[in-house]
């Protein structure tokens, strides 16, 4: 991970900021890989073989190529590919999903004259003179922006987060077009959905877009979270705050994920707080940081607590849909599967039109993510097979022409962030006893 970072931290590359330019190179990014799909068919043809279309779509140059475009433009071209790693992993082979889960990591910074420009539009011309210490090379950068320490001539250490120019208006076409080549390419199966995808990842960036609206979420979590003993989260600096520019406190820590050698009862303890805290986003706060990304936890040897420091995802949940949630998850630690297809129905993970052998392997799904919050003993995240399991389902489930509904844009959302957790409990190795935290909020 620290390879992959310093790979792409010290290799800037200016971000595509003009939505005809973006455009276009989307547009050869897709002729690209249709013509050497072409290519390898004729060669196959040529020698008496028929050609696998999807199979010559899918190969690992061609990911290979996609991942590194994406990666290149940044903003919602990546941040869906990105959103397609993690929701149609299961459907990719193993190599297609690997060279695609690098999206997940780090971005391409930006060089520096386009960060100054971006810095001055916001900060005036003069803004130097209002900073003590600026590190130009970023400390991170992902699919939007990337972030910066600075300290102010009062003396405040402050993290910056700077957008990628042109990233706020290219949303929409970014979308529309990349989801073109999805499917044109085949890198999404047929069974698969993709418009609740391209509409979840549309949404999403254009929240994560608004700076000002992030620095009011910020604040929200900030006030709920005062004083506590496992969390903190910084406090935006509304002087050096802008449309395109998020000052916020500099937190010392080091990213969570790196705590896989940690000492066990550290990794088990940080995930047991995300998920309790996650807990109360959904029933105490009705408010959510639904943004899965490892990326938005640090964790301070010093003090043992978890800075939380990415908002711009953040949603509030309705009260009736939380109380369904409520509801579902008694339901399925009683092992009630009636009172489960009704709670489902009605948050829209089911509908009444499913054909019995399809609505009775979505309940059996539920049943399994529902088994590991009964225990009493400490769950292993990574010893389970608990995703396998619901990867040989899923699969078998869209070779059926019969598709489940696709749930509220909440649900998905919610639900996303609970993979997250438990991809980042099972990389920490992690071993949590889930019936304590759950049993309050049945």
């Amino acid at each position: 991970m620290t390879d992959d970072r310093d790979r792409y931290l010290s290799r800037p590359l200016p971000v595509p900021s003009r939505r005809l330019g973006r455009m276009a190179r989307l547009g050869g990014l897709t002729g690209g890989v249709v013509g050497r799909a072409a290519w390898a068919g004729a060669r196959e043809m040529a020698g008496g073989r028929r050609p696998d279309l999807r199979g010559l779509m899918l190969t690992p140059a061609n990911a290979t190529r996609v991942a590194s475009e994406l990666a290149r433009m940044r903003g919602a071209a990546m941040k869906l590919g990105q959103l397609v790693s993690m929701e149609a992993g299961e459907y990719l082979s193993p190599e297609l999903a690997e060279i695609l889960a690098t999206l997940r990591s780090e971005a391409h910074a930006m060089p520096g004259p386009q960060l100054k420009r971006v810095l001055a539009e916001n900060w005036g011309d003069d803004f130097l003179t209002r900073l003590a210490k600026f590190d130009v090379r970023p400390i991170a950068a992902a699919s939007i922006g990337q972030v910066h320490r600075a300290v102010t001539r009062d003396g405040r250490t402050l993290a910056v987060k700077v957008q990628y120019p042109g990233i706020r208006d290219s949303i929409d076409s970014d979308i529309a077009n990349l989801g073109a080549l999805m499917r044109w390419s085949g890198m999404v199966p047929k069974g698969l959905d993709l418009a609740p995808l391209l509409e979840d990842a549309r949404v999403q960036l254009h929240e994560e877009a608004d700076y000002r609206r992030e620095a009011g979420q910020m604040t929200r979590f900030a006030d709920l979270l005062e004083n506590d003993p496992d969390f903190v989260v910084p406090r935006p600096h509304a002087d050096f705050t802008s449309r395109d520019v998020l000052a916020m406190d500099f937190l010392p820590g080091v990213p969570v994920e790196t705590l896989t050698t940690a000492p066990q009862e550290v990794r088990d303890g940080v995930a047991r707080r995300l998920i309790a805290l996650l807990l109360r986003e959904l029933f105490e706060f009705r408010l959510i940081q639904t943004d899965p990304n490892f990326a938005n936890y640090r964790y301070d040897p010093e003090t043992g607590r978890i800075s939380l420091l990415d908002f711009g995802a953040t949603r509030a949940f309705p009260a009736p849909l939380v109380a369904d949630f409520r509801d579902l998850l008694r339901a399925g630690l009683a092992g009630d599967r009636k009172a489960m297809r009704t709670t489902a129905t009605r948050i829209g993970y089911l509908s009444d039109d499913l054909p019995p052998p399809r609505l009775a392997t979505l309940l059996d799904m539920m049943e399994m993510c529902f088994a590991p919050l009964g225990q009493d003993a400490p769950f292993d995240f990574a010893a389970s097979d608990l995703p396998a399991r619901l990867t040989e389902q899923a699969v078998a489930f869209g070779r059926e022409r019969d598709i489940a509904p696709v749930p509220p844009t909440d649900a998905l959302f919610l639900q996303r962030k609970v993979a997250g957790l438990y991809l980042l409990a099972a990389r920490l190795g992690a071993r949590v006893a889930l019936r304590p935290l759950v049993t309050p909020y049945a």
